[in-house]
């Protein structure tokens, strides 16, 4: 007998939940993720969503607030059941975030080296070197509990000023685009370029570009380009209008 829907459509989603943190070693599915034929990644949103409610109405009740409803809201025992299965389901900040960090801990703790490079570990579909590296390039804009979570459990630490990649001068960018741009031209005899138009260049031939010959080719977006230069024609120098007036340019 089933004497409620609900408490038997949670008694369910709990169980799948049980089996999907067993095989995947957490349990931050995204949301289009299926188990066993249930939706188990939009189960997953809907609980976040329900815990996060729930901590509001904590707080608004703790600053002496009246609390607008408590709908939605998930109950105590709920979020102890959730937990209990994961205690990191409902992070403060992204999920995507949390489930890589998860990934890379469960790398490392099964005797796995700190992922250095992108393309160097993949796992559930996540590149976990190239999480790793983000971390560090973009540690300003990571919350301080997140900078103590990388530093303290897996020994990350932001990059240092020699490790940063160099950004590129607005000189630099224009060379790289007319350079693209010439070897369209080179190869079609024209410069009428597609709007969605990608032009590949060699990182050997585009000497103002850092790039370690590993990660390829220099990929332009030479349509999207052009047509942004279309746009602001009379702000262009002479030598750069002159420069695409060679090659045929449409203005």
């Amino acid at each position: 007998m089933v004497w409620s829907e609900q408490e038997a459509a949670w008694a369910d989603g709990i169980a799948v939940a049980k089996e999907y943190a067993a095989a995947h070693g957490q349990f931050l599915p995204p949301t289009t993720a299926t188990w066993e034929g249930h939706p188990i990644g939009v189960w997953a949103k809907n609980a976040r969503a329900a815990a996060r409610r729930a901590r509001e109405n904590e707080e608004l009740r703790a600053a002496g607030l009246p609390v607008p409803s408590a709908a939605g809201a998930m109950t105590q025992a709920r979020q102890d059941e959730l937990d209990a299965i994961d205690p990191g389901w409902c992070p403060a900040w992204d999920t995507g975030w949390q489930r890589c960090y998860r990934l890379v801990q469960n790398h490392v703790q099964a005797g796995g080296t700190l992922p250095e490079a992108a393309g160097d570990v993949v796992v559930q579909g996540e590149d976990l070197g190239r999480w790793v590296n983000a971390q560090r390039y973009g540690w300003e804009q990571l919350l301080p509990v997140q900078q103590w979570i990388l530093e303290n459990t897996l020994t990350i630490t932001p990059a240092e000023e020699d490790e940063r990649p160099v950004k590129q001068t607005q000189d630099a960018k224009w060379a790289v685009n007319l350079a693209a741009a010439r070897r369209f031209h080179a190869r079609e005899g024209h410069l009428r370029v597609p709007r969605k138009h990608v032009e590949e260049l060699d990182a050997e031939a585009v000497p103002t570009v850092r790039q370690d010959a590993a990660d390829g080719p220099v990929v332009v977006k030479l349509g999207t380009w052009l047509d942004n230069v279309r746009k602001r024609a009379a702000k262009l120098p002479e030598q750069r209008r002159a420069d695409l007036d060679e090659l045929g340019m449409r203005w």
